[in-house]
């Protein structure tokens, strides 16, 4: 547990909100989808071009075009694109392969001028990382177990309530069967939802938003399934309707659910976000937070702990974080779309005296992002609410 004191911060004069639709992030991913319109033909002229610059010093050494080395790296780029068109044919995920393509390119030329057999060496990693990140990572569900003792709570019972958050559905995969599977033999007694519902990519797609409606029918707790909007950009209010009306999801929109438990009342507060969290602890401030039972606020953005550890809740719990998606061991996530930086990334926090836990979602984020987990595996979290 990390444990942090945090002055809520002024965002009075941010103008681009993460999660939000026209942020910068969110500007290069749909910009970079302009790559996925070009020609094949031309992609693998481009990585015939990128071969001819990784084996520029064997051709100088050698005085020919064609070297033993060029054709090797340009073998490594071919098995990228094999590995990235095969995804959507095995249902694996749905991202761009051209885009992709280009960046994994980008980032294997580099290693591509170290001396052999160090060059080799680097590229076969390079493949294995690949593999790893889009093909097994994703795949591999946590379930991480966390206990919280509350003065509201009977110390004779406990609560076991599941948190999931940031699915990002394209198609049902089998990344879905699992999650299936693993929260009926988890059997919780609440789940709670802290928003992103569909994939950036499938916003408007039907077929999506069936899996989603089918996903979310199979869910089932004795005291209900419960969530919150996540990102503007993600999620709307017309699908969290339609989820609200053909599915046992309860849509908690600005407002407190109060549940008798076995272990005691507990107060659901769903906050939906904005990603402001000075205009989002208005909306918080306005609610009559009650002082009997247990308080959990509901919020898909960890970056209003701050704010919300003025008042008296028990549990925050968040996502959009994604853990940043792809972690390097020691140094953590490269970017977390948080507004508190890196600081906001992953686990159980400590903030000014509020429990908080943001998790690691399930699926990926859409448009040109790739379809990878690296170090960053999704998770459920399964909570022990006792006295």
């Amino acid at each position: 547990m990390k444990k942090l004191d945090l002055e809520p911060r002024s965002f009075e004069k941010t103008r681009a909100f993460p999660g939000s639709t026209g942020n910068p992030f969110d500007r290069v991913l749909y910009g970079l989808l302009r790559i996925d319109k070009i020609p094949t033909i031309i992609i693998f002229f481009i990585l015939g071009a990128y071969a001819l610059a990784g084996s520029l010093p064997q051709i100088l050494e050698e005085k020919t075009t064609l070297t033993r080395w060029g054709v090797t790296f340009f073998s490594f780029l071919l098995l990228d694109w094999a590995m990235l068109f095969f995804l959507p044919v095995l249902r694996i995920s749905f991202g761009p392969v051209k885009t992709v393509l280009l960046m994994l390119a980008s980032l294997r030329l580099p290693f591509a001028f170290l001396p052999p057999p160090f060059n080799i060496v680097m590229q076969i990693l390079g493949t294995l990382m690949v593999f790893f990140g889009f093909y097994f990572e994703p795949f591999q569900i946590n379930v991480n177990h966390e206990r919280l003792s509350l003065k509201g709570f009977s110390s004779k019972k406990t609560l076991r309530l599941l948190h999931l958050g940031d699915l990002h559905i394209e198609r049902t995969t089998i990344r879905e069967k699992k999650l299936i599977k693993k929260i009926h033999e988890l059997a919780p007694d609440l789940i709670l939802f802290s928003g992103d519902v569909l994939n950036l990519s499938y916003l408007t797609d039907e077929t999506a938003k069936a899996d989603a409606i089918s996903f979310f029918n199979q869910l089932k707790a004795p005291y209900g399934v419960f969530g919150v909007l996540g990102s503007p950009a993600v999620d709307s209010a017309d699908l969290f309707a339609m989820l609200a009306e053909q599915t046992p999801f309860v849509w908690l929109k600005d407002d407190i659910q109060t549940l008798s438990t076995g272990a005691g009342k507990i107060n659901l507060v769903g906050l939906t976000c904005s990603h402001n969290p000075d205009q989002d602890e208005k909306k918080l401030a306005a609610l009559e937070l009650p002082t009997e039972g247990v308080t959990i606020l509901l919020y898909h953005s960890p970056d209003l702990a701050p704010n919300a550890s003025r008042y008296p809740i028990d549990l925050q719990l968040s996502g959009h974080t994604h853990a940043g998606q792809i972690r390097l061991p020691l140094f953590g996530a490269f970017f977390t779309g948080s507004l508190y930086g890196r600081i906001f990334e992953s686990g159980r926090y400590l903030v000014n005296g509020l429990p908080l836990y943001i998790t690691s979602g399930l699926g990926m984020e859409g448009a040109a992002a790739p379809r990878v987990r690296f170090f960053a595996r999704p998770e459920l979290i399964l909570w022990e609410l006792s006295g």
